[in-house]
């Protein structure tokens, strides 16, 4: 039996099951984000829909601030890196859009060397993030939600912002027949 967090414990199948599901959680958020990139014109990427909102850019900005930080050597050091400066996630993207998914792609890609680190074995590790106890599962938990969180921020600034057809990166309203069909 693996225990995940204090009382919870969980065997091997169910372990993998759920790094599994994680996996395929994450790889779905991150089609969702490309498909709403996609859809936006360079203006459109780095808008700000009102003053005090984020643009979809500082919103790619700051994941892949968090997720370098998070899940660089997330084993040995802590998830909050000395030389992470958050406050500037949230100022406007000063470069193209390549070079913001070049940042954005650099904290994912740290993710996903970390989802692949990630097994039966080490999946109930402490961890810190800001110094904070964590098992690695319940990193995760806390990461995949921050991750969702921002997909949503990100889907509804960009439709906010967005001229022309918009494709839905899920059912659309009045699809759900069709859907089940």
């Amino acid at each position: 039996m693996t225990e995940f967090s204090p009382g919870y414990t969980m065997d091997k199948t169910s372990s993998s099951n759920w790094l599994s599901a994680t996996r395929e959680t994450v790889s779905g958020y991150r089609l969702m984000i490309d498909r709403t990139v996609e859809q936006l014109t360079d203006e459109e990427l780095f808008a700000r829909p009102t003053p005090g909102i984020h643009s979809v850019a500082v919103i790619l900005r700051h994941l892949g601030g968090n997720l370098h930080s998070r899940w660089t050597d997330f084993l040995t050091t802590d998830g909050e890196k000395p030389d992470r400066d958050r406050e500037t996630e949230f100022a406007d993207w000063e470069g193209d859009r390549t070079s913001l998914m070049q940042h954005f792609d650099r904290g994912w890609r740290d993710l996903d060397a970390a989802l692949e680190a990630v097994d039966d074995e080490n999946v109930t590790r402490t961890i810190y993030i800001r110094g904070e106890a964590h098992t690695v599962a319940q990193a995760l938990v806390r990461s995949v939600t921050h991750l969702g969180y921002h997909v949503g921020q990100m889907s509804l600034v960009a439709r906010t912002v967005h001229r022309g057809e918009w494709t839905w990166l899920t059912v659309a309203p009045g699809g759900s027949v069709p859907y089940k069909a």
